[in-house]
């Protein structure tokens, strides 16, 4: 996935807007690697894409990591851009599907077998309720209405957002959330919509 995107290769092109450098933050590296290191680059970053994955393990790494930490002393102009998994595990708290149980040691904080109706048939998930990395207050459910995510519909992302404990947008490739100073607006082409707990 992460050679994908940086070589352009990614459905989502935001390695190829004319950055004037690109680098690669492994969060699972970083504990072994002293701060001095790699502190003074992420600081001196203009951009962090968080791209896609399982939410849970990104979640994960970002704490254990300490980049979750370093991430509120950022300078205010530095900009956290987050993209499928990237999106979901910058909240507190999120909902996401799998088709089978997560492993390893990001574990779920609840689970449940689902069935979610789609138009190609019922499709059965198990839903997982994860702690993310606590970034901003409300919740996203990315890739609504896509067709390779028959489960995101608005009908169903109305009963993840429903297990949330937080107001979560549901949003399709063609929306995004800008958050300045704590305020969040939905900037977007597509659809969207916000589910208010």
């Amino acid at each position: 996935m992460a050679w994908r995107a940086i070589c352009g290769k990614a459905s989502s092109p935001l390695c190829e807007l004319g950055w004037k450098s690109l680098g690669v933050l492994e969060l699972t590296a970083l504990p072994s690697i002293e701060e001095a290191i790699w502190v003074p680059t992420v600081r001196d970053a203009d951009a962090l894409l968080v791209w896609g994955g399982d939410p849970l393990f990104l979640a994960n790494w970002m704490r254990r990591s300490g980049l979750t930490g370093l991430l509120s002393t950022l300078r205010s102009e530095a900009v956290y851009v987050g993209v499928s998994a990237g999106s979901i595990a910058a909240a507190s708290t999120f909902v996401e599907t799998y088709s089978e149980p997560p492993r390893g040691s990001d574990g779920p904080l609840k689970s449940e077998d689902i069935v979610f109706a789609t138009s190609q048939g019922d499709v059965h998930r198990i839903l997982v309720t994860g702690q993310g990395a606590g970034l901003i207050d409300f919740a996203v459910i990315p890739h609504l209405e896509h067709a390779d995510h028959p489960d995101a519909s608005f009908a169903n992302a109305e009963r993840w957002a429903a297990r949330i404990p937080a107001p979560t947008y549901a949003i399709d490739d063609e929306s995004a959330i800008k958050v300045v100073d704590g305020a969040a607006q939905v900037v977007s082409e597509g659809h969207w919509k916000l589910f208010q707990r």
